[in-house]
Order: structure tokens, then C-alpha cells, then sequence
């Protein structure tokens, strides 16, 4: 059986890995990004200064070829489902070959990559979809001017490092995850950042108001201009960036432009004759990560749930959603039909130096029949939030800012409807913080 898998991020990586641990079948992975799976949260880190990009690959080189996961750099022109055909670019190379049933029988594996060779196209027994993201651009005048980029993939990286040098102000379109980010690294090399931001406080539309105030604090203290209730207008330059004017008619001075008003399901590779795979805002699968057409599955950012879990979104963009549903969906193609289990709800994030997590249903806006519990350090970056509801008090979600919690315990809380007071009076079982730091005393 050959499995192609369309993407070499941590869903589609996760699903080869687990494809191979439980059978001998042959494994393609096609990515046109890099020849080698990376950690896309790390890239920052490249920029800073902090790593090296190969720092953000998890695997040696050598680790493709030993557990015989064929990689091609490529992209996909066509699908023919029918005739279960993948169509390659014409400039599509092959990074690790197939080995010699020698180099199988004797577990012999060269550390170096084999001699590229082209390839045009591929058949296969079934197919796994792990396209990712796709960064919303806007459909603002001048976005094709040099210095207007996103932050998403490891030649926007390369990008953003041709468009630093002289680089003395950057204005970032967007307040979400993506684009305090982009702040950071901006201003570790001392440029002046300014964050147009549509919202009263920055990420109101996801925190409540006291989180997004403290949130709102930190990148403040860091010297980022935030502008609130304030949206790009229009991007004005020659060739290059020179002047944004905002939805308040401010014109700002800038030699760089980011968008980071969030990401879509990439989708953009299908076709007209691929049009057999049914799609909405991504492609359409059933618990089982199965697309309409059989024998095609779809993992990852580029999917959209037909019926999704109670207290899920239908698309779910968060790393740990993809290692999941990678890990599900070998299950099934080694014969163990599997339906994906997100578990609870988690995400996390850092802002500058204040980290973030948030597990269970926490939204901006508390909803009816749920109490909430916040707490805040009076002089520190510090707080907790907890939902629960009104009538039986069991905890519903858990903010936590400048606390790490230890994320089996709040799954276990939150799945098994802890009431309240047991989580107070065992809330110390849930710290987390590294051994040397100070504990934050609640109450």
C-alpha cells in the first residue's frame, strides 16, 4: 500500500511517523515549503537571534530515510481521484528516495540525502490532505507594493529578513496571536512597531476584560504604539511601502507593512477537475477525518468538521489539533478505524514575557448560567480565571496569565465537572511553574 501525504507540517509529519510505527507500507510526504518538517511556532526565534533554523527541526536529516518516509519537494498541480493520481509541478525533486529493499532488509540508512531527481507523478492507495493555513491578505490598495507581508511560513521568514535592513518603522494590520508576534521580533532589533488594532483593548473579541487589559499592559510596556479601534485604510507607496493611512485618516510613515488578520484553510491547490472533494471554508470531513471521496482524508488547518465535538469549533487552527488528528488518522489507515477526540479545549500563547494558557470554555463575554472566578497579583503580571457553572458548579474553562498549569489536571477537572470549591482547595496540584520560581499565593 503506498500512503501520499500533501503537506509536511506537524499534522502530516505526525500521521507519517505514526503510519510508519504500525506498518511497512510505503509513506510519500509532498511539501513545497522546506524539505524538512520544522516547528512553524520556533521560526521567530530564527529571527531573533535565539536559534538557528535547523534548531527547529525536530528530526536529524538522516531520520527520514531510516524510517523510510519517502519526502518530495514539490507542489500539487492535480488530483485525479479517480485514477488516484497525485500531478507534480514540473520542478518537483525528490529529497529522500525510496530505499533499496537491501538498505530495508539489512536497517541500513545513509546520513546524507540522496541525489535529487525529478518527479512528475505519483499514484496512491490512499491519500491524506495536511495543506495547512493560508494567510488572509485583505483586499487593501497597494498590498503588492515590497515590504506588505504575512508571517506565516519559512519563506515569509526569508522575506521579512530582506525586508529588515534600514527598516526604522513597521505598522502590523491585526491583534491576534500572529501579529504580537511579528511585534516581538520587530522590535528585538529596535525597530518602532505600531499594531492597528479593531478592537477597544487588544484581543477583546477572545479575552475577557481583564485578561485583555493586562495582556493590553504588557506590549505597551514593551514600547509597542498600539492603536485602538483603528483599522488600515490604504497602503501607499512607489515599489516600496512608504505611508499607511489608517480608518481614521492618520497617515503614518512606515517602510513595512504586516497583515496578520488570521489564516484560512488551504484549499487554493484543488482544482476544477478536483472537484469531486467536497469544501466549504475547508475540506468537509466526518469524525473519522474521512473526506467524501474514499480513500482521501484530510488532517490539519485545512479542515473543516462536518458535525464537530461539543465545545469545538468546526475549524480548529492550533498545533496540538493537528498532532491529533495525525496521530487518529494513522489509526485508521492501519486498520483501526479511529474517530478524532480533541479531548478539552487548550491553547496557549506568550506575550513578550507574560505566557498564557487558557483550557475549557473561557469567551470574552460570560455566557448565561456561568459564574466566573478572577483573580489578579496587585503588583505583578499574574492572573487566574476560572468558569464554572451556576447550578452544580462545576468548572467549565481556566484562564491563566503568568501561571503555568499542568494541563492533565485541568482536562481531568474539566471533563470530569469538578465542582468550585474542590479546585480551590486543590488548586496547588495544578502549578506547573519551573522549580526555582516564586508560587504566587491566590486568595
Amino acid at each position: 500500500m503506498h500512503v501520499v501525504i500533501v503537506g509536511n507540517g506537524i499534522a502530516g509529519i505526525t500521521a507519517a511517523r505514526h503510519i510508519r510505527k504500525q506498518s511497512d507500507c510505503r509513506i510519500t510526504v509532498i511539501s513545497k515549503e522546506t524539505d524538512f518538517f520544522f516547528s512553524r511556532t520556533a521560526l521567530m526565534y530564527v529571527y531573533m537571534g535565539h536559534l538557528k533554523f535547523e534548531h527547529t527541526q525536530p528530526y536529524e536529516n538522516w531520520f527520514w530515510q531510516k524510517n523510510r518516509i519517502e519526502l518530495v519537494r514539490g507542489t500539487v498541480e492535480d488530483i485525479d481521484f479517480d485514477t488516484k493520481t497525485v500531478q507534480l509541478s514540473a520542478d518537483s525533486m525528490t529529497v529522500i528516495y525510496k530505499p533499496s529493499l537491501l538498505e530495508r532488509l539489512t536497517k541500513v540508512a545513509s546520513k546524507s540525502t540522496s541525489k535529487p531527481s525529478t518527479i512528475q507523478t505519483l499514484n496512491y492507495d490512499k491519500l491524506i490532505l495536511a495543506t495547512g493555513s493560508v494567510p488572509r491578505v485583505g483586499d487593501w490598495p497597494g498590498t503588492e507594493l515590497t515590504g506588505v507581508q504575512g508571517l506565516y511560513s519559512y519563506q515569509d521568514l526569508e522575506l521579512l529578513e530582506t525586508n529588515s535592513p534600514n527598516l526604522k518603522h513597521a505598522v502590523i494590520a491585526g491583534g491576534g496571536l500572529i501579529g504580537v508576534e511579528l511585534a516581538e521580533m520587530l522590535h528585538s532589533r529596535g525597530i518602532k512597531v505600531t499594531m492597528l488594532v479593531r478592537e477597544k483593548s487588544y484581543w477583546a473579541n477572545t479575552l475577557p476584560a481583564e485578561e485583555s487589559a493586562l495582556v493590553t499592559q504588557q506590549i505597551q510596556k514593551h514600547g509597542i504604539d498600539l492603536r485602538f479601534e483603528t483599522e488600515l485604510k490604504e497602503i501607499l507607496g512607489t515599489t516600496r511601502v512608504e505611508t499607511v493611512t489608517t480608518s481614521n485618516d492618520e497617515k503614518i510613515d512606515c517602510q513595512l507593512v504586516g497583515l496578520t488578520i488570521g489564516v484560512a484553510p488551504n484549499i487554493t491547490f484543488l482544482t476544477p477537475s478536483s472537484c469531486l472533494l467536497k469544501t466549504n471554508k475547508g475540506i468537509l470531513v466526518n469524525e473519522y477525518l474521512e473526506t467524501n471521496v474514499p480513500d482521501v482524508y484530510a488532517i490539519g488547518d485545512c479542515v473543516e468538521h462536518r458535525q464537530p465535538k461539543e465545545g469545538r469549533k468546526s475549524i480548529e487552527q492550533i498545533w496540538y489539533t493537528g498532532r491529533i488528528m495525525g496521530e487518529t488518522v494513522a489509526q485508521t489507515i492501519c486498520e483501526k478505524r479511529t474517530a478524532y477526540q480533541p479531548g478539552v479545549f487548550f491553547n496557549s500563547a506568550k506575550f513578550f514575557d507574560l505566557e498564557y494558557q487558557t483550557y475549557g470554555d473561557v469567551p470574552a463575554q460570560l455566557p448565561e448560567g456561568i459564574k466566573t472566578f478572577y483573580w489578579q497579583h496587585p503588583t505583578k503580571d499574574i492572573a487566574l480565571r476560572i468558569n464554572y457553572r451556576a447550578d452544580n458548579e462545576a468548572v467549565t474553562g481556566f484562564n491563566a496569565l503568568g501561571i503555568r498549569l499542568r494541563h492533565a489536571v485541568c482536562d481531568e477537572w474539566i471533563s470530569k465537572q469538578r465542582p468550585f470549591d474542590y479546585v480551590l482547595k486543590h488548586l496547588q496540584e495544578a502549578n506547573f511553574d519551573p522549580e526555582f520560581f516564586e508560587v504566587p499565593v491566590i486568595g
